[in-house]
């Protein structure tokens, strides 16, 4: 029975790529000197919808990344990706920074950053443009990026919210009369 746990558990940590944006030196002065630890940034996704980003600190560069893991872990959220890309033009916000996520056709790439870059990349999204707005720290445009992300919606949920079809909302729904 534990056995079959563990396998569960591994089979569900295999499922997710990690990769990391930013490992960062950090010092914190205090009377009896300077306390230096590490910060890192991490990015967790399985390229088909769902992706997470998290940050870490620890006094080891090992111990922060696996903190950095685990948090990315525990904020996976669900990405509607069609045709490889983003349904709609969105704005993600954390901070200082914005990022601008535009759709892209087929054949375009990921135009962006290293940090909007990651994270687009492990939610499976194959074409799409963005453009950084404000501050351009590694952090706020990976969670600006998440946020983005989070505010999109698939065509269905659209229609199921306005009570039209699918091809009425990309088509409009004209009113007779």
């Amino acid at each position: 029975m534990a056995l079959d746990k563990k396998l569960i558990a591994s089979a569900a940590a295999e499922e997710f790529e990690e990769r990391i944006i930013e490992i960062r030196r950090v010092t914190k002065v205090t009377t009896g000197g300077k306390n230096i630890s590490f910060r890192v940034v991490a990015v967790v996704g399985n390229r088909n919808g769902k992706v997470g980003v998290g940050s870490g600190n620890a006094r080891e560069v090992p111990q922060a990344i696996r903190k950095a893991i685990q948090n990315a872990k525990k904020n996976v959220i669900e990405v509607p990706v069609k045709n490889g890309t983003i349904p709609h033009e969105v704005l993600g916000r954390q901070d200082a920074s914005k990022v601008l996520l535009k759709p892209a056709g087929p054949g375009t790439g990921i135009i962006a950053s290293a940090s909007v870059r990651a994270v687009v990349e492990l939610a499976g999204v194959h074409n799409i443009l963005s453009k950084a707005l404000g501050s351009t720290t590694a952090i706020n445009l990976a969670k600006a990026t998440l946020n983005g992300l989070k505010e999109l919606k698939s065509p269905k949920e659209y229609a199921e919210l306005r009570d039209l079809s699918v091809t009425k909302v990309f088509q409009g729904a004209h009113k007779e009369g």
